[in-house]
């Protein structure tokens, strides 16, 4: 069955959550409103995750929806050395940091879940 609606791929929901998460982090952290070049970039990779999935989904070709997988996975990755970085610059409690980490663990794995059943089943 082929999905018609990103909305209801598991790593688009997994990356929404991930970038809610974010957003809730970083909104009221005193460092984040200091350093407004961290946050933009930080939450522009999280909603590029999102984006990149729901655009693929939208491509003619199984080929051109993993390469916007492939953009995805940069921009997940993108988020999680942001991540790293909030943390060591003490914008992030290791608590929030942790969070967030198992946060990206899980949505991570289902976009390379996405990519790799796409690319054994075009």
């Amino acid at each position: 069955m082929r999905i018609t609606k990103f909305e209801e791929i598991e790593a688009w929901l997994s990356a929404r959550e991930l970038a809610k998460l974010i957003y809730s982090a970083v909104a009221d952290h005193k460092g984040f409103t200091s350093d407004f070049g961290l946050k933009d970039q930080i939450t522009r990779a999280s909603v590029s995750v999102m984006s990149n999935i729901a655009e693929g989904q939208s491509r003619n070709t199984t080929k051109e929806y993993v390469q916007y997988l492939y953009n995805a996975r940069g921009s997940i990755e993108e988020v999680r050395y942001f991540l790293l970085l909030s943390k060591e610059l003490g914008f992030l409690s290791t608590e929030d940091y942790d969070s967030l980490e198992t946060e990206y663990e899980t949505a991570s794995k289902m976009l390379n879940g996405l990519i790799r059943s796409l690319k054994l089943n075009p």
